[in-house]
């Protein structure tokens, strides 16, 4: 009661700019979503729901107070004298920035931005801290290009380029920064966010591999067709920036990220030095990772055995990873849909991303619900496209899906399905239209490529999620980004076949990210997965 008393008198002391300081500074904490914000109680409830704020751990609030040159109230309300660093020095930069703009600043830097926001974002009202929220929403400036910033603040106030200056400085010298590109806006015990000083940027033009072990030298299990690989096998290995293609035939209707006013960029890029940015990963939650498990269906297709050891896996690799999983088993078509509706309609404010897995019989470019009907991949993910669900906007939406996308088998050059067949390796098939990710941010994981089957061992599960754990498990420590990790995935289910050497199964990642998915690694132990 005392801690909340004090947080009442700290409010009450703070003005409304004062408010919207406090939450601009802690939008790499919260997320991008603060309109709820109207309050400094509003961002007190925030960041004390989400574990960074708290009568045992008030060091946020020492930190966020002196930011703003607010100081006396944590000498006048006893809060302690050491702050914390959990905020990022990009955005205090960027608050510094904005103090330093006079009023005909702030008109000028608009003016700058006639052909790059939206007229509304423009207007009058609008503060300066407001306005470099909208650059970042557009994907005009974030911590790693400040190309436009500086450009606009050459012409502004030439004097303030000192301070962009010393950033860069301290940011080309951090190891953090530079290897992983993560804020280091965040030291709580729950969602650590530095990547391991190993993935240096001098391997970023290359890929040392760990050396596969040959397939003749995996053991087979006759007794349930199981393919049981070497330790080497699961993943591990150094992950450098493993570069990715889709195939020419893959359509990927990407949604312009930019707005039609925006003029193109004119200047030519040096690819050999440029930093490519991560997603923020610093929520005390990552998100919510829903699973929609098949596992039992009406009359014509059948009982998907194994497929309960890999809701098992996944369910524990992902709340490993931070995230608030959820499970709903035997969903009908329309359920599916109304759980992908249901799910998008939450405020993922405070969340860094969303998963979806989807474990299912299905046919190419769809997935079948218990009641034999399929619905459209795309009809799953459309929800959560940055127009249906804003609090999303801007941030990773993953989904993988475990299901057959045709009957077509893949041929052997000497390496399955998730569709018809006998045995303990069987598929999960049915035949229908292409589907990936037609908006920014989004990854969709499909287990085997367009018309071709996925396979599914009745007594170790699939293939391609039991894949997918595993190298989660090993290379999220190691500081990797999902793009790699899903090339590792790729790698190994190539690797896999049955006790005949016939069947085969080749996972399609397609996405339409625009910055690395690295999740934070967490300082809890990893999972046992089951074998």
């Amino acid at each position: 009661m005392f801690f909340q008393k004090l947080l009442l008198d700290i409010g009450k002391a703070l003005s409304g700019e004062d408010v919207k300081a406090l939450t601009f500074l802690c939008t790499d904490i919260l997320g991008r979503n603060l309109t709820s914000v109207a309050s400094a109680s509003d961002l007190f409830s925030h960041l004390g729901n989400w574990g960074f704020l708290s009568a045992e751990q008030p060091h946020l609030l020492t930190e966020l107070l002196i930011i703003i040159q607010r100081a006396r109230l944590t000498r006048g309300l006893d809060l302690p004298a050491e702050p914390s660093s959990q905020i990022s020095p990009y955005r205090k930069m960027l608050y510094n920035l904005s103090e330093d703009l006079t009023d005909a600043d702030l008109n000028d830097v608009k003016f700058l931005l006639a052909n790059y926001l939206p007229r509304k974002k423009l207007e009058k009202n609008v503060s300066t801290l407001e306005i470099w929220l909208e650059m970042e929403h557009k994907d005009l400036m974030h911590e790693h290009n400040l190309d436009l910033l500086e450009t606009i603040i050459s012409k502004v106030c030439p004097m303030l380029m000192d301070k962009i200056n010393q950033f860069k400085a301290q940011n080309s010298t951090s190891p953090a920064t530079q290897e992983s590109g993560r804020p280091r806006s965040v030291s709580v015990s729950n969602a650590p966010n530095q990547a391991p000083p190993s993935l240096g940027a001098e391997r970023s033009g290359s890929f040392a591999t760990q050396e596969f072990t040959p397939l003749t030298e995996c053991s087979v299990n006759a007794s349930n067709n199981s393919t049981d690989f070497p330790r080497g096998l699961n993943g591990g290995g150094d992950c450098g920036a493993l570069s990715h293609s889709l195939s020419a035939h893959l359509k990927i209707d990407v949604v312009q990220t930019m707005a039609p006013s925006e003029p193109r960029t004119s200047h030519t890029t040096d690819t050999n030095t440029e930093v490519l940015g991560t997603y923020p990963m610093t929520a005390a939650k990552r998100g919510v990772c829903l699973i929609i498990n098949n596992l039992n269906f009406a009359d014509g297709l059948r009982k998907r055995d194994g497929t309960m050891l890999d809701e098992e896996r996944l369910r524990a690799v992902f709340a490993w990873l931070g995230f608030e999983v959820e499970v709903q088993r035997d969903r009908r078509a329309a359920e599916m849909l109304t759980a992908s509706r249901e799910l998008a309609g939450r405020d993922h404010g405070p969340a860094d991303c969303l998963v979806c897995c989807v474990l299912s019989h299905g046919k190419e470019g769809s997935v079948c619900g218990v009641d034999d009907r399929a619905v459209a991949v795309e009809k799953l993910r459309e929800p959560f496209n940055g127009a249906n669900c804003a609090s999303l906007a801007g941030k990773p939406k993953l989904f993988f899906i475990q299901a057959c996308q045709g009957t077509g088998k893949q041929k052997v050059v000497r390496v399955c399905a998730d569709g018809p067949a006998h045995g303990a390796v069987c598929g999960d098939a049915l035949k229908g239209t292409d589907s990936i990710p037609s908006d920014a941010d989004f990854l969709l994981g499909m287990s085997t490529v367009p018309s071709c089957v996925s396979y599914r061992d009745r007594e170790t599960g699939t293939w391609f999620i039991e894949s997918l754990c595993q190298n989660l498990v090993h290379m999220v420590p190691k500081g990797c980004d999902l793009v790699s990790i899903l090339t590792k995935v790729n790698a190994d289910v190539a690797k896999k076949t049955d006790e005949a050497g016939v069947k085969k199964q080749m996972p399609q990642p397609g996405f339409s990210l625009r910055r690395k998915v690295v999740f934070p690694i967490p300082k809890a132990p990893p999972p046992s997965l089951p074998h």
